[in-house]
This record gives structure tokens, sequence and C-alpha cells, in this order.
């Protein structure tokens, strides 16, 4: 359900998805606002689940991962156990950055990042195959990345 925000909400808002490490002080004085006023506000953005969560985001390539990929699964049958098994087994596999249950022709999509070729290859042959009710893996390597953000528009 769509939450009602004010200017000063959005405002704040994009200033965070911007640099979510700005100082409290300087968030203040953009919003226009006290720094107990802006604690506040953002406070209640978090608890209503507006803000959901902060994080690093890393450069992959600096620490080793040269590829991004995408992998569309189909399962042999939409069994629940399948269905639960796979969707419990993917969110411990620490190459899936994102994880999706989708429609059309697959089942799910994968962000995958990966090291090298022959780590591609571990991963789909010794991680993804051998799961409980896989039918078909299709893997897409991207060649360029042109947008990547994480700010949902506001």
């Amino acid at each position: 359900m769509e939450q009602k925000l004010d200017s000063v909400d959005r405002e704040l808002l994009n200033h965070l998805q911007e640099n979510a490490r700005i100082t409290n002080a300087e968030l203040a004085r953009r919003v226009d606002l006290s720094p107990p006023g802006l604690q506040k506000r953002v406070r209640k953005l978090e608890e209503a689940g507006i803000i959901d969560q902060y994080a690093t985001i890393l450069n992959p390539e600096s620490v080793g991962y040269d590829m991004l990929c995408f992998v569309q699964i189909t399962l042999v049958r939409h069994k629940a156990e399948f269905l639960q098994n796979f969707m419990h087994v993917v969110q411990d596999i620490p190459e899936v950055l994102e994880a999706y249950h989708i429609t059309g022709e697959y089942d799910y999509l994968l962000k995958v990042v990966i090291r090298n070729r022959k780590h591609l290859e571990e991963f789909i042959l010794e991680t993804l195959s051998p799961l409980p009710g896989m039918d078909k893996i299709r893997t897409s390597l991207v060649l360029n990345k042109i947008k990547s953000t994480t700010a949902v528009p506001i």
C-alpha cells in the first residue's frame, strides 16, 4: 500500500537515495528541518517500511567478480515442495544477488555475480543443476552495464 509522503519526505528520501552517508546535520540543512525533527521523520519512514534498509554497494570487479549474469530457471513441476525448496536454497547461495519468482516462460530470474568462466561452469553444474525439480537453466552474460541504480523514483 502506498504511503502518503509530503514534499519534505520526498526531498529527504531523494537525498538519502543519492547518498545514504550524508550527515544528519547536512540532511537537516538541505530539507530545512532541525536535526531532532529530521531524526523523527527518518525514524517514522523506517518504521513505516518506506526506508527498507541502508547498504554499502560494492564494485563487484574490484573484489574479484568479473561477470554479471542473469539466470532464468524452470522447474519440472510446480509442486509446493520444489518451489519451497528452491526459494529456501537460493537465499543461501552467496553469488545470487537477487532472485525473483516470475511469470512467463521461466519460473525464476536470478541476478548472479561470477568470478570467471570456470566459476560459472561450477555454479551451473554443481550449485544449480543438482537442485531438486530443476528442469531448464538459461544463462545470459552481461556484456556492458548501461544503467544500474537502487534509487526508486519519488
